[in-house]
């Protein structure tokens, strides 16, 4: 079976840390503050985790190795040659808690703590003999909060509180190959709305996509252009929208990020692609339905969620709503 070496050579820097990061992209951007937090007190951050958190984080300067969804014994070979890389650079680096696992999965633990890491976590999910340090999971508390929680832990920041925006780094590469990509659709320099009708899961067993999409396109369509990105497998739904929206398939993550920076207003499911306009700063609408807002809405000053539960809320209200927020 062949090996996986770490993609690049770890950067020279005095306190490496291997972070697992979670695998979805909502939760990968809401990780970002006490991502940031870290890199401030002096962690040289090697993160871990799916392909596509490459693409999405392009501008940012971190270490990146892809998790191989192969066999164990490949992704065991790859943490530890991380692991034995930070011991080069950090002779101290075995005798500190060494990894960060943000997902709470059993797995996740596992994996760290079989390459030799000595791992900081959520005691959930019968992990707690795998954690070196060991944290009760926050309660009645959001998310991004959690993530916050687990890197204070690290800096020894008990008491600082969350940025209130997330503030999302966006390459200039991503940023010119969506301005370029929306003067092809002659939207560059034009208000647009970004429409992301897509949810994958179940929250609670309900169904978290909005049954009121295709109605809102048309009607908020004669409003302002609305652009949609659907992600890999989602192309042909996204088709049954193409009557009132320019649809642009195939976008990296990262240039969908820019596009979402540009847009007038964005208007979500409980999905990746809110969470990431919210981190930009774009003014979102995020429309829930069992999803609790408390713990899983986007994050950021420029969020309105619209939540009726346990009734969905209308294409009019929706619609209502974003003239409300809609530049004049």
């Amino acid at each position: 079976m062949p090996r996986h070496a770490p993609n690049t050579p770890l950067p020279s820097a005095q306190h490496p840390l291997t972070v697992r990061l979670c695998n979805w992209i909502g939760d990968v951007v809401m990780a970002l503050p006490a991502l940031e937090l870290l890199e401030q007190h002096g962690f040289n951050l090697n993160l871990y985790g799916k392909g596509w958190a490459r693409t999405l984080l392009s501008g940012y300067d971190w270490h990146f190795t892809k998790r191989q969804d192969n066999a164990l014994s490949a992704r065991l070979h790859d943490l530890r040659a991380i692991r034995l890389q930070s011991q080069r650079i950090d002779p101290t680096f075995d005798r500190r808690i060494n990894a960060l696992s943000f997902p709470n999965s059993f797995s996740s633990a596992l994996e760290l703590r079989l390459s030799g890491h000595k791992v900081c976590g959520y005691s959930k999910d019968g992990r707690s003999l795998l954690l070196s340090r060991k944290l009760a999971r926050l309660q009645n508390k959001h998310v991004l909060e959690t993530f916050w929680h687990l890197a204070c832990e690290l800096t020894g920041q008990h008491e600082a509180p969350p940025p209130a925006s997330i503030g999302f780094r966006l390459s200039q590469s991503a940023q010119d190959k969506a301005q370029a990509l929306l003067a092809q659709h002659q939207l560059d320099g034009q208000p647009f709305a970004c429409v992301v009708p897509f949810a994958t899961g179940m929250m609670y067993q309900f169904d978290k996509k909005w049954p009121h999409f295709k109605e809102l396109t048309q009607s908020l369509s004669k409003d302002l252009p609305l652009v949609i990105c659907p992600g890999p497998g989602e192309e042909a739904e996204a088709e049954q929208f193409s009557q009132h929206a320019t649809i642009l398939p195939g976008v990296p993550l990262d240039v969908y990020a820019a596009i979402l920076a540009r847009a007038s207003l964005t208007l979500a499911n409980d999905t990746g692609p809110g969470h990431l306009a919210a981190a930009v700063g774009t003014p979102l609408i995020s429309i829930l339905g069992p999803t609790d807002p408390e713990h899983w809405a986007p994050w950021g000053p420029n969020v309105t969620v619209v939540r009726e539960w346990p009734q969905w809320p209308s294409a009019s209200t929706v619609h209502d709503t974003a003239l409300r927020l809609l530049p004049r």
